[in-house]
């Protein structure tokens, strides 16, 4: 394990840890925000958006595209309708940070925590948050815990636990952004496969409401394999769409591959999750830019967020949306390269 100083928030250091394989992909991963800042080929070549300092995640240019490279996002992932919900008779009140609506758990989420690290190895890393009762509104203390593994075929795994003294909503992902290409061109040259055959229909507030829609017919539908391209032609803002799997429930199993044709590398991701929300990145700012010149904006990076259904709270019969007090949430992704 190779640990250095990153950086200092408020008089506490952040320390950057790198996982390596045995052909030399590398994956950095830092305490503040458990966020993986690079994700780098043998040859020096980064297929993730971040940046090679902590200033970077705190520029007035980041700050306001408001990115969320590579973070762990929490307490719930995507929207929360509305910024609130009911459990048990009583009703939540949220941060309002996305429009009227509540994005990855709040202002102060998950993403903005100093982890603390409790094992690191030149493969594995463990960390750990407490986050307390009625945090960014949420009721329940709960103990995160995410851990990074990086096997020698490639593999990199990222499991998630938490369990909390009250009922209450939780749905952690990461929120990576990938280029096969290596930010030599957009994503639009990627080819792309998703296992899913309906995604989640977002109401007239743009967040799902619980109605599944099938993407048979629809621009948006992967399920065959399709190049970025064509489908990006047929969407006006591009992919941000939560698409439900079609696999065993809770089980794990492979459910999509990516493919930059011109360099052979391919990202194959398999998770525990029901659905993943994937978001194309129409809406990054072209202003960010990684230190050694890599191009971030547009189109320069795809996310493939594996959580539970958002605005789970709100959506009757959602899986997984409400974890009970003393139960364990469980999860499970995985990112495997080929280079």
């Amino acid at each position: 394990m190779f640990e250095t100083k990153f950086g200092e928030i408020s008089g506490i250091d952040i320390k950057l840890f790198t996982l390596k394989s045995k052909d030399g992909l590398e994956v950095r991963i830092m305490n503040y925000g458990a966020t993986i800042t690079a994700i780098i080929l043998p040859d020096g070549t980064h297929l993730s958006c971040g940046f090679d300092n902590l200033e970077g995640y705190f520029s007035e240019d980041y700050k306001q595209n408001a990115p969320y490279f590579g973070c762990t996002v929490g307490r719930f992932s995507s929207r929360i309708k509305n910024a609130e919900f009911t459990l048990h008779g009583k009703r939540y009140k949220l941060a309002a940070n996305n429009g009227e609506h509540n994005l990855h758990g709040g202002i102060n989420a998950l993403d903005k925590e100093v982890w603390e690290v409790i094992e690191n190895s030149d493969k594995r890393l463990v960390m750990r948050h407490l986050s307390p009762h009625m945090s960014e509104g949420f009721p329940g203390n709960v103990q995160f815990e995410v851990i990074f593994e990086l096997s020698d075929t490639n593999e990199l795994s990222i499991n998630y636990l938490a369990v909390p003294d009250k009922d209450t909503p939780i749905s952690l992902t990461n929120h990576t952004y990938f280029n096969l290409s290596g930010f030599k061109e957009t994503i639009e040259g990627h080819y792309a496969r998703v296992n899913a055959s309906r995604h989640l229909k977002p109401d007239e507030s743009g967040v799902p409401a619980g109605e599944a829609e099938n993407l048979d017919g629809l621009a948006a539908d992967l399920s065959e394999g399709k190049q970025m391209k064509q489908a990006l032609s047929g969407l006006e803002t591009g992919f941000e769409h939560y698409f439900i799997f079609d696999k065993p429930l809770w089980q794990l199993g492979k459910i999509a591959t990516f493919e930059h044709l011109e360099s052979g590398r391919k990202l194959e991701i398999s998770t525990t999750e029901p659905g993943m929300l994937f978001y194309s990145g129409y809406f990054t700012s072209n202003k960010l830019i990684r230190e050694n010149g890599d191009q971030y904006g547009q189109y320069m990076g795809f996310c493939c967020e594996t959580h539970r259904y958002p605005n789970g709270p709100n959506i009757k019969g959602a899986p997984g949306a409400i974890t009970k007090a003393g139960e364990t949430y469980t999860s499970q992704t995985i990112y495997s390269f080929s280079f």
